[in-house]
């Protein structure tokens, strides 16, 4: 019975992960979020009990990553296609009859690139030998969080004039390829994983949860979005510190 726990957390990602999608494609902006962060709840457990229950398996790290595809790179896309449809025509239609020109089809398709270049980034992952402490690349659910902070904004934002940067079609186009590229770059990542309490070693990861407490407090649903940039603004900054 405790081998197969971490692999029932896992499967209560996936199926919050499926319902994220489900709401995304309905227009349910709150309630995809509120799954996708489930998802990423029950994520984060399943590896603590496999580690606290030394439950570990070669289809338990396959099922993870399957897993992570659902909820963190198909309904992160499901969600930008939507907020594209609202962009484009005020409304959750459907793509079967949809008119356009070529241009329209490039936004809303684009959509796509997120949970292909997820599955990737995943891919590359579980065969990088080089990602056991930090990553290479920008993770799957950082890039989650990305697109859903947006959603939220869409959904609830209180600044018209900075929504109305973030949320054009064109900036959402611009947004879902820099991000989807980052995911499979080769720019290092820190990893939040904190193995211990002391400070030495943790300066950054420690420093990094404050400003994102703040920027949250402050900014809301703003503060998430400029957390994600912050992540990789940091992260780019110690890469080129360690290569001089």
């Amino acid at each position: 019975m405790r081998k197969h726990i971490p692999n029932f957390l896992t499967s209560l990602n996936i199926v919050s992960g499926s319902l994220s999608v489900m709401f995304a494609l309905e227009g349910h902006i709150n309630l995809a979020v509120l799954t996708m962060f489930l998802a990423a709840l029950f994520d984060f457990f399943d590896g603590m009990s496999a580690r606290l229950l030394k439950a570990y398996s070669p289809i338990g790290k396959e099922l993870d990553s399957l897993a992570d595809m659902i909820s963190f790179g198909l309904a992160p896309g499901m969600m930008v296609l939507t907020l594209q449809k609202y962009a484009l025509f005020g409304n959750v239609s459907s793509l079967v009859g949809t008119s356009g020109g070529w241009l329209t089809w490039v936004f809303l398709l684009s959509a796509f690139f997120i949970p292909v270049m997820s599955g990737l980034r995943l891919a590359k992952f579980n065969i990088d030998e080089r990602q056991t402490t930090s990553f290479i690349g920008l993770p799957t659910p950082a890039n989650a969080i990305f697109f859903a902070s947006l959603a939220l904004i869409a959904e609830n934002g209180n600044m018209p004039v900075l929504d109305g940067i973030l949320l054009t079609p064109y900036s959402l186009l611009f947004f879902t390829v820099v991000m989807s590229l980052l995911l499979v770059s080769e720019i290092p990542m820190f990893s939040l994983k904190i193995k211990n309490l002391k400070w030495s070693g943790n300066q950054v990861r420690y420093l990094f949860l404050l400003t994102v407490l703040v920027l949250t407090y402050f900014f809301s649903f703003y503060g998430i979005t400029l957390s994600i940039l912050l992540y990789i603004l940091i992260s780019f900054t110690l890469s080129l510190k360690k290569s001089v």
